[in-house]
């Protein structure tokens, strides 16, 4: 049995180091946090392990999981490089934006680099552990981490798939689009119907049950087929009209978009109806 010491037990951390040990794989050895109360409350949460809140002290073991702040993965390879980890361990991170190329340091030690990011949101880790099941993990790093944090994934319950080299970050613009940014749009939306009068309970279910069907048609049809509105319809005038009473970034947001949205139509407009939008989203 493998066993996995966790660095930085955070929301993520703690997830996986409880997944991991409910697997059955993996032998939980050291839990560090900057805190000894965090790092035995994390403890607690994964049910093994041994709580540290200073790396000196840090046991060794087969698999390092780095789950800190991406500002302070460096440090921290540098750190565990200076006070020695297991010859020829796997030490991964979790970072959504970063590869493995930070954890250089440990190569010293014959380390086998990677990282493993779950997109999943661990906002609530009782949760995350219990729905974790079936998440897709982006891998990437040496051939042989990713060989080993595929299978690491699959005990874990999750789906993993490897990246192209240089993909990371191209990957979490990926995500951050997909997630974030569809929160900021619901937000957006339900402003703008709150001018037009709507009571609040309405405008959640009139908003949400739109937005859920216009996604289920772009995953399922593709974008392009998909599209409906008055851009794809070259419908100058009411795109005019929208933008008179919209202000702010409410009408920044509507622009921009209304660009991109122009984009993904333009094979269903003539030259005259893509040139006469444009200038009226510029």
């Amino acid at each position: 049995m493998q066993t996995l010491s966790i660095i930085g037990a955070g929301r993520l951390g703690k997830t996986l180091g409880r997944l991991a040990f409910q697997s059955g794989a993996f032998q939980i050895g050291s839990v560090y946090c900057r805190s000894l109360a965090r790092a035995r409350e994390a403890v607690a949460f994964i049910g093994a392990g041994t709580a540290l809140c200073a790396l000196d002290g840090l046991a060794l073991a087969d698999i390092y999981l780095l789950s800190v702040p991406d500002d302070a993965l460096v440090s921290v390879a540098e750190t565990l490089a200076g006070y020695g980890i297991a010859h020829g361990a796997l030490v991964f991170h979790a970072s959504g934006a970063c590869d493995a190329a930070l954890l250089a340091p440990l190569r010293m030690h014959g380390a086998r680099l990677g990282s493993l990011h779950p997109a999943y949101s661990f906002a609530d880790p009782t949760r995350a552990a219990a729905e974790f099941s079936g998440t897709l993990c982006a891998l990437e790093g040496d051939a042989d981490a990713c060989a080993a944090l595929a299978e690491l994934a699959q005990r874990l319950g999750g789906r993993s798939f490897c990246l192209a080299p240089g993909g990371k970050v191209a990957y979490h613009a990926a995500l951050s689009i997909a997630s974030n940014y569809l929160v900021t749009l619901t937000g957006l939306a339900l402003s703008v119907a709150q001018q037009a009068g709507i009571e609040s309970a309405l405008r959640t279910d009139l908003i949400g049950s739109l937005m859920k069907n216009s996604l289920h048609n772009a995953l399922t049809m593709g974008a392009e087929a998909a599209l409906t509105g008055p851009i794809a319809r070259g419908d100058l005038n009411t795109v005019a009209r929208h933008l008179q009473v919209l202000t702010g970034l409410e009408r920044e947001t509507y622009l921009a978009l209304g660009r991109a949205t122009l984009a993904v139509a333009r094979a269903r407009l003539s030259p005259a109806q893509v040139e006469a939008m444009h200038a009226l989203l510029v």
